[in-house]
């Protein structure tokens, strides 16, 4: 790539700032970004919500010129190389990224939405970008009754953040256990309990069918921008003015009131460019090893992109994917294989009461696999990996993290653990 090659990249967030950030400022990078906010760190809104943190502690790096804030592409033509953005503009690129990261999930609940609407009930909210959380923020006061939808790492994180700050909180779970993608059994009871400490009311194994919606609420603010889709996808959520939410329904008949419900369950990779300019997409946008798409001059990132049939979504695969990409576009040899993800949360509580977790690889045994688990139940920690011939496959780790360094390096490497219960014990990681 020369310093007179156009890169457009599509999308503010983590991945479409590390790519141009690593392009260097010498490149004719230019990210178009929709939402007008300084970019920030999603992975650390559960702390903005619990009151952790300030809004500014999340900023990312200042992207000096190359970012264009509040600007939405609209189209992109292929033959022209061209972008249409919501405000008339025309960016002409050489090569373009497609870093759109992902939508929350907007589950199809009854009374969610009216016929042929798009209006979000009042006390209603999303949980993906600094919008909703400081919406949701300023619709906390103490005693306030909130409902999770979703027993995700999102709808965990979300729940003892609203607990902390003061909230009757149930989390409604539709799967039998809490992060049943990233914990096994045990360690997923130990964080039920931990959570109930907190003063979380859990039901797991449990649909959510509908809301109940008053009439006549008060009018609300816009649904933030960053739920809006592309070209192609349905139109963006706002927030209603004249319904307001007062409680859950679930499939068993069983009802929860609610002032607030948070929608927790997921999110949708944003495909809705790409598809409506021909480009392969799945789940996500299909790339190679290059992280390129079916059209040579266009690449896919982050959240939105689908490599040998996976799609991450988590900020370490984002951040190595705009590496591997900057690399590329600059003529390197560089290739990218797949992100091996480590997953960690702390859950604040009262003092000495909080609890970390990290899981990583697979961390459900298959037959023939060798287990190997450690707990102490007065200390409160839980330590398990699984092993598969001499090799380290995956492992979860709870209330004492001081060896998942250790851990996770040997699992990245593909080494066989020498010396497991040294690995295993607290002094492991030195």
């Amino acid at each position: 790539m020369t310093s007179d090659q156009r890169v457009v990249v599509i999308g503010g967030g983590l991945a479409g700032l590390r790519l141009a950030q690593r392009l260097g400022p010498a490149a004719a990078v230019t990210v178009l970004g929709e939402e007008t906010r300084a970019p920030y760190n999603r992975v650390l809104l559960a702390e903005v919500l619990a009151g952790r943190y300030a809004p500014e502690v999340t900023a990312l790096p200042a992207p000096g010129p190359a970012l264009r804030r509040g600007v939405r592409a609209v189209r992109i033509d292929r033959t022209d190389r061209t972008v249409l953005c919501d405000d008339g503009t025309v960016a002409q690129y050489d090569t373009l990224v497609l870093a759109t990261g992902s939508n929350a999930v907007l589950p199809p609940l009854r009374g969610l939405f009216e016929p042929q609407g798009r209006d979000l009930p009042d006390g209603v909210h999303a949980f993906r970008t600094m919008d909703d959380c400081l919406a949701l923020s300023a619709a906390l006061r103490p005693g306030v009754r909130a409902v999770v939808i979703g027993g995700g790492l999102l709808g965990v994180s979300a729940a003892r953040a609203l607990a902390a700050r003061g909230a009757q909180v149930v989390l409604a779970q539709q799967g039998e256990r809490l992060m049943e993608r990233q914990l096994d059994a045990e360690a997923s009871a130990l964080l039920h309990t931990h959570l109930t400490s907190l003063g979380v009311e859990i039901h797991t194994e449990c649909r959510v069918r509908g809301l109940r919606i008053r009439s006549g609420g008060a009018p609300g603010a816009a649904h933030p921008a960053e739920h809006a889709h592309p070209a192609g996808q349905a139109p963006p959520a706002t927030r209603g003015g004249t319904r307001k939410v007062t409680g859950v329904e679930l499939a068993d008949g069983y009802r929860l009131e609610a002032d607030l419900v948070v929608l927790a369950c997921g999110v949708r990779p944003r495909t809705g460019l790409a598809r409506a300019a021909g480009l392969d997409v799945r789940t996500g946008i299909v790339v190679d090893d290059h992280l390129r798409t079916g059209d040579p001059r266009i690449h896919a990132i982050g959240d939105c992109a689908e490599h040998a049939g996976q799609v991450y979504g988590l900020a370490g695969a984002a951040l190595e994917q705009a590496d591997v990409l900057a690399a590329v576009l600059t003529g390197g040899p560089a290739a990218y294989t797949g992100t091996r993800a480590l997953t960690r949360l702390t859950l604040g509580g009262a003092e000495n009461a909080s609890l970390d977790l990290a899981a990583f690889g697979e961390t459900t045994a298959l037959p023939g696999d060798d287990v190997v688990r450690l707990a102490d139940a007065t200390r409160r920690t839980y330590r398990k990996v699984v092993l598969r011939g001499d090799r380290l496959v995956g492992g979860v780790l709870l209330g004492e993290l001081s060896t998942v360094g250790a851990l996770a390096r040997t699992w990245e490497g593909g080494e066989a653990p020498h010396d497991l219960f040294h690995l295993l014990t607290d002094d492991g990681g030195h």
